[in-house]
């Protein structure tokens, strides 16, 4: 993996997604000369022509990242990655459309865009053909050693099993007298030098996979083998990276204190951040004004009550704030207590059933955003009756309260809607990476990504 802006991006991603770049500057170009033939006019040379090809290229690009071109899913189905390249190559010329008119000098004919569409389609799903057929998934894989044979290391077993896994583990070493978990664990002992065992085997990365850390690290041996140019990485790290959310099992506070997180840096991101809000936010209001006025009639005539509804949130550092959402649910819906959302829901209303799928119901949300209360991306603010609970019962939930709440994050695109204990934990996991990794290119990525979640209602409830 490669990492960018301190988010880790596969290297099969990276290079599929410039081979695409590269691609739908060759459909710019190709629909260009076939129109200028068709009309019988002189193309001109391409030199002249990159500002618009460039534009066309990285619009689509970015709606094949937002509906999830680039994800799993999208990388083992061809079927399932055509669906996607098909919605993304279609939004991009309707964006492209609306760019001609606000940007002079972008020449984006109505034919030309066209034929640029077929072609960008047939191109890209050609290059699922000879990145996933001809190369193939495990060309890119890490070739790892574990150290561990207990409970850790079968935990990375299942991981790598994964179809989507980045990598490959081509051994592990039984570093304690213990009876192993992994039943092909070779014992540390039977190994006369661990560093050429590293060797031979041509792995890249050592994990440490040891349930107790206590007299067992072989620090001569990790020293040798670190400067022999292979990555040595502990559980939690590697963990991290792998799955893009911080492990609450292993998890312990000196990790937390002397990983890479939390920066000093974000300074400067956080007052861009809020300019972000304030900005987007005004626009939002703006140009959804009629849309929520509309939708907040159709409330008020579907069931008694009021159009919106308001809510008391824990917001950053723990402070309390009221939350605004267009109502769903009937007024009656908390009578026996607060308790969360569950699949098909009996309290919710027939409007409500509809908004809540489009995310209708969060638009006014932008108010607290504007106000400084919330953020467009961070975790999701909960209600202090769970938040109480939660902090009893999940370690390092107060640390979640250390970044604004947001109306998207990463938890939102990556886990599906919860309503349990257990679905409250995994998503704290991913809540800490975002807060532990927050980057203006990580909350892009989420923003992009969030239109994913949209389209195709994943975790609406």
């Amino acid at each position: 993996m490669i990492r960018l802006f301190k988010h880790y991006i596969p290297h099969a991603v990276l290079l599929l997604g410039l081979f695409d770049l590269v691609l739908l500057i060759a459909a710019g170009e190709f629909a260009w000369q076939l129109r200028a033939d068709q009309l019988g006019m002189e193309p001109g040379p391409m030199a002249g022509r990159m500002a618009s090809l460039g534009t066309f290229a990285v619009v689509v690009q970015t709606a094949m990242i937002a509906v999830g071109v680039y994800g799993a899913d999208a990388l083992r189905s061809l079927r399932y990655a055509f669906a996607r390249i098909l919605v993304a190559v279609s939004l991009g010329i309707i964006a492209l459309s609306f760019v001609d008119f606000i940007v002079p000098g972008l020449d984006f004919w109505r034919s030309t865009l066209a034929y640029a569409m077929f072609l960008s389609i047939g191109l890209l799903v050609a290059n699922r053909f000879v990145i996933g057929g001809i190369l193939g998934a495990g060309a890119f894989r890490r070739r790892v050693l574990v150290l561990g044979a207990g409970h850790r290391a079968d935990r990375l077993r299942k991981l790598a099993d994964r179809p989507e896994s980045g990598f490959v583990i081509v051994g592990y070493v039984g570093m304690s007298d213990r009876e192993p978990l992994v039943e092909e664990a070779i014992a540390r002992n039977a190994i006369n030098d661990l560093s050429r065992f590293v060797e031979n085997l041509g792995a890249s990365e050592v994990v440490l996979a040891l349930e107790e850390r206590r007299n067992a690290l072989p620090l001569k041996d990790l020293l040798r083998i670190k400067t022999a140019g292979v990555h040595v990485n502990d559980f939690s790290s590697f963990m991290e990276r792998e799955t893009g959310r911080v492990d609450l099992d292993t998890l312990n506070p000196s990790w937390l204190i002397f990983s890479d997180g939390f920066s000093s840096a974000r300074m400067m991101s956080s007052a861009a951040k809020r300019l972000f809000d304030i900005v987007a936010s005004t626009v939002l209001l703006l140009l959804t004004f009629p849309v929520i006025l509309f939708f907040a009639l159709l409330v008020k005539i579907d069931s008694k009550g009021p159009a919106f509804f308001r809510q008391t949130r824990v917001g950053i550092y723990g402070q309390p704030f009221e939350l605004i959402k267009l109502r769903s649910m009937r007024t009656d819906a908390e009578k026996d207590g607060a308790r969360w959302a569950q699949a098909n829901d009996p309290r919710v209303t027939r409007i409500g059933r509809f908004i809540r799928k489009v995310r209708i119901d969060e638009l006014p949300q932008a108010w607290s955003v504007l106000k400084g209360e919330m953020s467009f991306v961070g975790p999701r603010p909960e209600r202090p009756q769970f938040v109480s609970d939660l902090e009893q019962q999940l370690p390092y939930y107060a640390e979640r309260h250390m970044v604004k709440p947001g109306i998207t994050g990463w938890a939102q695109i990556n886990y599906p809607y919860g309503a349990s204990i257990e679905d409250a934990r995994h998503k704290l996991e991913y809540d800490l990476y975002y807060a532990k990794n927050y980057t203006p290119f990580l909350d892009l990525l989420i923003l992009l990504q969030t239109l994913r979640v949209i389209l195709w209602n994943e975790g609406a409830r």
